[in-house]
């Protein structure tokens, strides 16, 4: 098999081979140059210890210098470097208590978590498969090195991992491996939640990310993300679904464009759906202000596992805003826009498709005109660059102080009557007629 390696690696491979030590790319980069991928970035392992490194590059960075790493700086490129090692026993779900460096390449291969990833390269040697991860690869599974149980053991984040690579490659999990995860998922609650928050936007985002039912099949959901485990067993008895709502969610996400906001909006849109159900004497089953409920239920999952505030603006605004129906008229589609905040806008459309594809075939069409519809409108008023805040109004505070008005709640109060007198008609934002609507309104407070 061979590798085409950049410049850049091979030249720190080959000084290092120069000065008489190991060294190979390893890891991700070679699963993926394997599949045909290009890789986001080139790792390589040595047998030279991290001191011997830095003396031959001049410009390093000691990024994990205490388990062996060393972040060498080459042609304008970035690339971890790192001694071979054998941890010792760990004691967090996640930290070896003590790391030995070795100078054997399958003593180092041999800690590694999937067989995917455990496969190394050099022009000289070529491939180096010592646990099957080639034939893996043509099988297209992800599968442990060794006893799944003291992989996930060693790092209870793996689990989490198993399901992201599935996702993000297309693959299929190992008896033994899913299994594994099976008996250990409750460890998963000694992980940090920022780091199940950088596997679950990987997943998400991924090609499949209807793979995030594993996570509930596994169990590794109910510590983590307890309200998928309660969508995923909310029936829907309703004309206009023909899932539980787990399972609508999931087929939302793959009807979603692989945004990240969008999707994490499309795995929380109806989050608050189990908690607001009703069930009428007829047996049809009702879900009123889930949109509202939905989005102050993701507010708190979100930062539960420690999303910024931006991220968690735009997610919440998309939740509480995608089952909104304005009438087909511009002053309605005004308002939207307007409660909405146009931040929300495209992404409010295309999760708005997405959650009617994965609905029933009731009605469908129809739903699908209502949102052309609105998107029309929407982008008609956008163009005609019509007036949709207070800063766009033709006048501002410094008018109605003029025209004798008290700094305060009244200025706040006029000038929102204004907005909403020209949302009613975008033609009256005019500085003469927002004058005389202001003295009209100054004058009967």
């Amino acid at each position: 098999m061979n590798i085409v390696l950049p410049e850049n690696v091979r030249t720190i491979i080959e000084r290092l081979e120069g000065c008489g030590h190991e060294a190979y790319a390893v890891g991700g980069c070679v699963r993926d140059s394997v599949l045909g991928k290009k890789p986001a970035d080139w790792d390589i392992t040595t047998s030279a210890l991290p001191s011997q490194v830095k003396e031959m590059f001049p410009k390093t960075v000691d990024t994990g210098i205490v388990h062996g790493t060393v972040t060498v700086l080459l042609g304008g490129g970035a690339y971890e470097v790192t001694t071979y090692r054998v941890d010792g026993e760990y004691e967090d779900a996640r930290h070896p208590r003590e790391v030995s460096f070795t100078k054997s390449l399958p003593e180092d291969l041999r800690r590694r978590d999937f067989t995917v990833n455990a496969m190394a390269y050099n022009e000289r040697e070529g491939l180096v498969d010592l646990f099957g991860g080639l034939e893996d690869l043509k099988k297209r599974i992800i599968r442990c090195v060794g006893d799944p149980l003291e992989r996930f053991t060693e790092d209870a984040l793996r689990m989490l991992r198993a399901v992201r690579f599935c996702a993000q490659l297309g693959f299929s999990m190992e008896t033994e491996t899913r299994e594994a995860i099976r008996a250990l998922a409750p460890s998963i609650g000694r992980v940090s939640a920022e780091r199940i928050r950088t596997e679950l936007e990987k997943l998400l985002v991924s090609d499949h990310p209807q793979m995030i039912r594993q996570v509930y099949e596994t169990g590794l959901s109910a510590v983590f993300l307890p309200e998928l485990d309660e969508m995923m067993t909310t029936s829907q008895h309703c004309k206009h679904h023909c899932y539980r709502v787990g399972d609508h969610t999931i087929a939302a996400l793959e009807w979603t464009p692989a945004d990240r906001i969008l999707r994490l909006a499309a795995l929380l849109h109806d989050v608050a759906k189990p908690a607001v159900k009703t069930t009428d004497e007829r047996g049809w089953d009702h879900f009123y202000r889930h949109e509202q409920e939905g989005a102050a239920m993701a507010r708190g999952i979100l930062r539960r596992l420690k999303f910024d505030n931006d991220t968690i603006r735009k997610v919440c605004a998309l939740v509480g805003s995608h089952d909104r129906r304005p009438a087909a008229d511009q002053e309605s589609v005004r308002r939207a826009m307007v409660d909405i905040g146009l931040e929300a806008f495209p992404r409010l459309f295309a999760l708005k498709r997405a959650d009617v594809m994965a609905q029933g075939c009731y009605r469908r069409r129809e739903k699908l005109r209502g949102i052309e519809d609105f998107e029309r409108l929407y982008r008609e008023i956008l163009d005609q660059g019509q007036c949709l805040s207070l800063r766009e109004l033709k006048v501002g505070g410094a008018d109605l102080i003029a025209m004798g008005a008290k700094q305060g709640t009244m200025i706040g109060d006029v000038l929102r009557h204004l907005l909403d007198w020209v949302l009613e008609d975008p033609e009256r934002n005019r500085r003469d007629l927002l004058l005389e609507e202001a003295a009209r309104c100054l004058t009967n407070i």
